[in-house]
């Protein structure tokens, strides 16, 4: 009984597919998501769907000449839902997913594969312009504004004394006005770096030892409050990102978790300290973090350091064999998720009790 006490994770639809799924996304305001993924031949895919009576129906099927990465609808407001992709050639499309024959935008985006994407601003008034930032192998960030034409905002690169790392993951964070905005990337080393867009400078920037799988801001539209980050080997790390120490950056935990690589992490919508880590096992893991009474401390030098609170694991559920390499929690229905794994699944689950957390 007392098990079931907690959240439980539930795979309400289990459906499975023809093609190698990369990502999945809820469409904004509906019941329905997009796939990503890569078909036996070497095309892409992009297939909307929308439950009904309990099942997955494909409402459009979408076949693109190169297999599909990564996307999102984080740049677009909730009228047009427009769909920003990264592809294994390096473009960068936006679709109308209304008419998706063709992309509205294209850009030559980066030289080889793009691995991650994000968007900023899409559907809040006042924290800036809609923009994306994308990451690819060739090492290099880049930062659009899709209202402009094809050329990058923002480009982020090693110099040329410095080797170029794999990037495998982007996000945008502390987009809580019109002018502030952070970009932070992991790369294929371990590293992690943070680059302020306002001063157009790097505000700082750490190495946890494995390759960062994914990185999330619990929020990306308020001031900088949290950063998670997952890695190879079975780790993530939680940044408490309200104090910068000048010497020792930001405070953090590791906690190891799933036995493997930690592929994915999400943060609940309607809650911003409850968030999914999901691993190379096929588990996803559900935690819930807990602050400090005082998040800071003046240290012996006399400086501002941060003090890091604890993490609580929820639930921990087995619902594949194979890694699950994309999760996405519903903006609109509490505990709803769509995920997809290498078993060339799609599945739908539902996480109960979340608001008694």
């Amino acid at each position: 009984m007392e098990g079931l006490e907690k959240p439980q994770i539930i795979c309400h639809i289990e459906k499975s597919v023809e093609y190698s799924l990369f990502d999945a996304k809820w469409i904004p305001s509906s019941a329905k998501f997009v796939t990503l993924g890569s078909k036996p031949r070497g095309a892409g895919i992009i297939q909307i769907y929308e439950i009904t009576n309990g099942e997955l129906k494909v409402i459009k099927d979408i076949e693109r000449p190169t297999p599909i990465k990564c996307g999102t609808f984080k740049a677009s407001d909730h009228r047009n839902r427009h769909f920003a992709t990264g592809d294994f050639k390096g473009k960068l499309h936006i679709y109308d997913l209304e008419n998706p024959s063709m992309p509205i935008y294209t850009a030559d985006a980066h030289k080889e594969i793009i691995n991650s994407i994000d968007g900023v601003a899409g559907s809040k008034v006042g924290s800036g312009p809609p923009e994306l930032v994308t990451g690819s192998r060739d090492g290099t960030v880049k930062v659009w504004d899709p209202r402009q034409n094809d050329r990058p905002v923002t480009v982020i690169e090693p110099t040329d004394c410095e080797t170029r790392r794999d990037c495998w993951a982007v996000a945008f964070g502390n987009s809580y006005n019109s002018e502030e905005r952070i970009v932070v990337s992991g790369y294929d080393n371990g590293d992690i770096k943070m680059f302020d867009l306002r001063r157009m400078a790097l505000q700082w920037e750490c190495n946890v030892k494995n390759g960062v799988c994914c990185l999330e801001f619990d929020r990306n539209d308020i001031f900088m409050n949290k950063l998670v980050a997952t890695t190879l080997e079975s780790k993530f790390y939680v940044f408490d990102l309200r104090t910068q120490h000048p010497k020792k950056g930001f405070s953090y935990l590791c906690e190891k978790a799933h036995k493997s690589t930690v592929w994915v992490v999400r943060h609940l919508p309607q809650n911003r300290d409850i968030f999914a880590t999901c691993g190379g096992g096929g588990s996803v893991c559900l935690w819930k973090y807990n602050y400090p009474s005082n998040r800071k401390q003046v240290g012996p030098e006399g400086t501002e350091q941060g003090v890091m609170g604890t993490l609580n694991s929820l639930q921990n559920s087995n619902i594949s064999s194979q890694p699950i390499s994309s999760l996405d929690w519903s903006p609109d229905k509490l505990g709803l998720a769509v995920c997809t794994s290498f078993d060339q699944c799609i599945r739908v689950l539902i996480t109960t009790k979340l608001n008694i957390c």
